[in-house]
């Protein structure tokens, strides 16, 4: 009798231990699957320019880091976000250093020097300070709860925090900054920030963005290209409406997603990636609207969504304390906003950037720290109490 009751409440130990969220892991396992398909058809250009005509030789490249970055998952997943979170602060510093570091040994690649090297191993220090400033921010959210309505001790530190890393980033990379700060914002949002704090801060992001694009005649074209208006005095208006020049990926990108139609032309058979400048990258979306058509394009896009629905809905929502909570909806956040992102501007909803759809472009660092934000969403989700065991 003894050994049946021990049977039992082992049983119910076990089921009231819930695992990390499935169908989070199978939206990330397709879009790795799935991405590493449309990398290898994009990568033929890259692979004449920089590895002798050897696509097969990047795309084990490719499938190294997406090895590494499903490591980076399944490490950080088992990790207690609550342990990691109190190395927020010296992870944030550190990283605000090395974005320091790249303004002054900083390597240039295709005309940005966003990069660090470290012997063979470049990466961009850029992505891993917005996963640091996502943990301090959280925690400080946490903290603050009490007293989050006071301008001068609930959010000045916040906005000191997301304005530097921002600054900081956006030197160089300036739709990376604005992202960040928005997914930022969002997050304070649903931490209770005022929405006069929240107005304010937005007011002085798109001051200071105004500011880099004066000092940058380069992004100042583009934007202008996008609008099709000149509107920067430190712009020439040749290269602003010159097809050949900012406008020119953007539209080959438009007609990328012409060719394929509903249904596509069919995998590896693409001819705009000889055309687009960063097909594996920038516009791997692209790529896929005219291999696999406007159904395909929907399908990734749904997989974001998917992931929306279990981060925001089941994991951030069900989280064991508020520190979990704010950690998963910001994680779901910056890479759902991210993939949206990538897809608005290669449909010509928003203007010219460099940012990758998660999971799916051709990169490194970018994809450490993706798998980096779906570890941390699913350590909250391994702690997240089943609607059975709230019941009961």
């Amino acid at each position: 009798m003894n050994r049946l009751r021990a049977t039992s409440r082992s049983k119910k130990t076990t089921k009231s231990k819930p695992s990390a969220d499935r169908y989070v892991q199978l939206v990330v396992v397709a879009l790795m699957a799935f991405g590493v398909v449309a990398v290898y058809s994009a990568v033929s250009f890259l692979a004449e320019t920089k590895a002798g005509g050897e696509p097969e030789r990047l795309l084990l490249r490719h499938l190294v880091r997406v090895l590494l970055a499903a490591s980076a998952i399944v490490v950080v997943s088992r990790m207690d976000y609550r342990r990691l979170a109190r190395w927020s602060k010296p992870l944030l510093l550190g990283s605000l250093g090395l974005l320091l570091l790249v303004q002054v040994a900083g390597v240039a690649f295709g005309g940005a020097t966003r990069w660090l090297r470290i012997g063979s191993l470049a990466f961009q220090p850029s992505d891993l300070a917005g996963v640091a400033l996502l943990l301090h921010l959280s925690v400080l959210l946490t903290r603050k709860q009490s007293y989050i309505h006071a301008f001068d001790r609930g959010f000045l530190p916040l906005l000191f925090w997301i304005l530097l890393t921002a600054v900081l980033i956006g030197i160089e990379n300036l739709s990376t900054a604005a992202l960040l700060t928005a997914s930022m914002l969002l997050l304070c949002f649903v931490g209770r920030v005022r929405v006069l704090h929240l107005a304010g801060s937005g007011l002085l992001g798109l001051l200071l963005a105004t500011l880099m694009l004066l000092t940058s005649p380069q992004r100042a074209a583009r934007v202008e290209a996008f609008l099709g208006t000149k509107i920067f005095p430190h712009t020439e208006a040749e290269a602003v409406f010159d097809p050949q020049n900012e406008g020119y990926q953007a539209r080959q990108a438009r007609i990328a997603f012409a060719m394929g139609g509903l249904t596509g032309v069919g995998p590896g058979k693409s001819v705009q990636r000889d055309f687009l400048p960063a097909p594996y990258n920038d516009f791997i979306f692209a790529i896929v609207a005219e291999e696999y058509g406007l159904i395909g394009a929907l399908l990734l896009l749904g997989a974001l969504l998917v992931l929306l629905f279990r981060g925001y809905l089941r994991i951030a929502r069900h989280a064991p304390d508020p520190l979990g909570f704010f950690l998963a909806f910001g994680a779901t956040t910056m890479l759902v906003l991210q993939g949206f992102v990538h897809a608005a501007v290669t449909c010509g909803l928003l203007p010219v950037t460099g940012l990758p759809f998660p999971f799916v472009s051709y990169g490194g660092t970018s994809l450490m720290t993706s798998g980096i934000l779906v570890g941390l969403l699913l350590s909250v989700s391994r702690r997240v109490q089943s609607p059975e065991t709230e019941r009961s």
